[in-house]
């Protein structure tokens, strides 16, 4: 018998994850007085985001720019009351 598996980005909305974007505003050290940007869009869990924490840690460690600000959305892609269970009706014509 074939066992059916969901599909693991599916589970993980169901956990939780959803879409986030994140601007950083950042200057680099050559131009101090431009104010630069940046924007990425990626999968998340709220209100922690490991993934962004990630990011912005890595962004510390190894780029010259310093940040100036980072401003977060974020957006559920599925809510626990869309999912429901539909029974098998048989066929529609």
């Amino acid at each position: 018998m074939h066992k059916r598996v969901a599909d693991p980005d599916f589970q993980r909305m169901l956990s939780g994850y959803g879409i986030t974007t994140a601007e950083v505003l950042y200057r680099m050290p050559d131009h101090p007085a431009f104010l630069q940007s940046f924007h990425w869009q990626f999968a998340d869990l709220a209100p922690d985001y490991p993934r962004l924490k990630r990011f912005l840690d890595h962004w510390e460690r190894e780029i010259e720019a310093v940040i100036h600000s980072v401003r977060v959305m974020h957006a559920g892609l599925i809510a626990p009351r869309e999912v429901r269970m539909v029974r098998d009706i048989g066929h529609l014509h």
